[in-house]
């Protein structure tokens, strides 16, 4: 099997106009696996000023948990308004390989939704955050993935910086 989500061929369980969303999530939690063993410090350095893996890992779990939720049609609850406050805190109750994990839930959270969405439902309008900004369950879907592959990106570069 390649390291590349994407070439690795059809994923089971997925229509065809999921793939490219499903790929991006998979090859997400491949590279999230690699930057579980980072240590506290390491875990919280924000090298030149940019932000830490710790609140890539946080920002992640959150974001996909909110625009999940949107794509579901739902409005966001008090708990997820409190984890976005905690997304941008300075320090993490939490060790890197609990982090990751976390994220990982989610990611896997927003796969199992791509694996069930019905394609009919795809274009239906959904509306996002405060001011009801108007997409639709694929833009959605799509946003996840590719939102998402950028903060792992940005993982693991800063993971390359701050390793001892």
């Amino acid at each position: 099997m390649s390291e590349e989500s994407w070439l690795s061929g059809k994923l089971e369980g997925f229509a065809d106009v999921m793939m490219p969303t499903a790929h991006a999530l998979v090859q997400a939690i491949r590279d999230l696996e690699k930057v579980s063993d980072l240590t506290d410090e390491e875990l919280l350095t924000k090298p030149n000023n940019s932000p830490s893996v710790a609140f890539h890992l946080r920002h992640i779990a959150g974001s996909c948990d909110r625009l999940l939720t949107y794509a579901k049609g739902k409005n966001l609850n008090e708990e997820q308004f409190e984890f976005l406050k905690y997304e941008t805190s300075e320090t993490s109750v939490y060790d890197a390989k609990s982090l990751a994990k976390l994220a990982v839930s989610e990611i896997e959270r927003v796969l199992e939704f791509c694996e069930t969405v019905s394609p009919e439902i795809l274009f239906e309008s959904r509306f996002v955050g405060r001011k009801k900004l108007e997409t639709n369950v694929f833009g959605l879907l799509f946003h996840i993935a590719e939102h998402t592959a950028r903060h792992v990106g940005q993982i693991t570069t800063t993971a390359k910086i701050v390793r001892k």
